[in-house]
């Protein structure tokens, strides 16, 4: 719009006429498909520019800089001559005659194993994970969008995976965020985790018949859905990533079905516990086994999804911004969680007590809440007013905002999936700086939550 002669606000100088031609037809349904497929096309475009040749995502290389500063605590010099002493191990490759050599993360894996067997005692090369307990699952929910709710969950995945671990991501929003970052193909709701709770859902059903059958009552069949959900593994649905050991459960928009079918369900079935259910299958699956760490991608709202996301976990993270506007929406999420877990409880209990059946009692191994994106010069005070009020619940750690996340995300890629050659190294190791204090403070919690796990156990078995 061009500035009004006369000085006036921009505003103050829109002509009718003007407007009207400018506003163009009237939107229809079918212009939102004509807008969607533009957007598809646009994000084809711009997800194609990190990938191989055969259309799938390819994980960066590492140097020996970054494996011996980063990922194998060891000299450089001794970590070559461990090279050279043995020649079955991944030797990496130079890009130029006698550069730096360079490692896939599979390699890094490899050698990580190596140096944990044969290495210092001294040192240790393996992250913590007693052995014979299952996998912790990590929910990180706030019902405001915007906070870097997916971004964090994203980021904490790809840290635990180059710390050693082995992860499984399942994404539970519908927009499928977290999917597209690993690279992941969703046809459908049946390559989701719908139908891990359909089978719950069903076995409960199942169960419920027979009990109608016994009371000389007629059964609820079980339709088509329901019957092909009883047929379904977990192990079905996860996907293989560009990361060698970051495994998906992935998310397309049907997923949000689930919230329209889970109420159907438990209008039928009203003793089904359905916050039970992720749960219930990942472990009746083997898969609470098969990885060290869970990380699931909730909605941003607290729907049927989100709901057994959060039941499911044993660490629950709440990002938030250090604004007004987000520490208020997220003591309102908060107060819902108390008032949504409360009811359940105090329902599930009140049944429980006429039958004389121990009652339900929900619990997190640690809540926390993470300032994401933060600002030191502009938001020091409102955060420190924030961690007075939320104390030891508000993360002391705050995630800075560095332009390393910005180009990062302009290149879809994780910051831990950028070359640092690609940045400035100052620019770089400010980046990688926050975003690894950001994996230290949730490693403490996976850590000490693990050990007092194995403590109890062993005070169990004493007794």
């Amino acid at each position: 719009m061009k500035p009004d002669p006369k000085g006036l606000p921009p505003y103050l100088a829109i002509d009718p006429n003007h407007a009207a031609e400018a506003l163009g037809a009237p939107a229809t349904t079918q212009g939102f498909g004509a807008i969607a497929r533009a957007c598809a096309a646009g994000r084809d475009d711009l997800a194609s520019r990190g990938l191989q040749e055969d259309g799938g995502r390819q994980l960066r290389l590492f140097s020996t800089w970054e494996i011996t500063r980063y990922l194998i605590p060891v000299a450089v010099g001794h970590f070559r001559r461990v090279l050279k002493q043995n020649p079955e191990l991944p030797q990496g490759r130079s890009e130029t005659e006698g550069g730096a050599k360079w490692f896939t993360l599979d390699e890094v894996l490899r050698l990580r194993a190596h140096f944990a067997a044969e290495g210092s005692k001294a040192k240790s090369y393996l992250p913590y994970r007693p052995e014979g307990l299952p996998a912790k699952m990590v929910a990180v929910a706030n019902f405001k969008g915007g906070v870097g709710k997916t971004s964090t969950a994203a980021h904490l995945a790809m840290s635990a995976a180059l710390d050693g671990y082995k992860v499984l991501v399942i994404d539970l929003d519908s927009q499928g965020s977290m999917t597209s970052i690993f690279g992941g193909k969703v046809a459908d709701e049946w390559q989701t985790v719908f139908p891990l709770l359909a089978r719950h859902y069903a076995r409960h059903l199942r169960a419920d018949n027979q009990r109608r059958l016994d009371r000389g009552e007629a059964p609820i069949p079980l339709d088509d859905t329901l019957t092909e959900a009883l047929e379904t593994r977990a192990q079905a649905l996860v996907q293989k990533t560009h990361w060698p050991n970051i495994d998906l459960i992935g998310a397309q928009l049907n997923l949000y079905w689930a919230e329209f079918q889970i109420p159907v369900w438990r209008m039928q079935g009203r003793g089904w516990k359905l916050w039970d259910a992720l749960t219930d299958t990942l472990a009746e699956d083997g898969l609470l086994d098969e990885y060290d760490v869970i990380f699931l991608d909730t909605p941003p709202a607290l729907g049927y999804l989100t709901i057994n996301g959060l039941a499911a976990a044993d660490i629950l993270l709440v990002p938030l911004g250090a604004s007004f506007l987000e520490f208020d929406s997220t003591g309102r999420f908060f107060d819902m969680l108390h008032s949504t877990f409360s009811s359940i409880e105090e329902a599930e209990n009140m049944a429980a007590r006429a039958l004389g059946r121990e009652g339900l009692s929900f619990q997190w191994d640690a809540v926390r809440a993470v300032v994401t994106r933060y600002d030191a010069t502009q938001q020091a005070e409102l955060a420190a007013l924030m961690q007075a009020y939320l104390g030891p619940t508000l993360s002391p750690h705050r995630q800075d905002f560095t332009a390393l996340i910005g180009q990062a995300g302009e290149q879809v890629q994780g910051i831990y999936e950028a070359d640092y050659r690609d940045f400035n190294r100052e620019t770089y190791a400010r980046g990688r700086e926050t975003f690894d204090a950001t994996y230290a403070a949730f490693k403490s919690l996976l850590v000490g939550a693990w050990r007092r796990d194995a403590e109890e156990r062993h005070q169990t078995a004493a007794e």
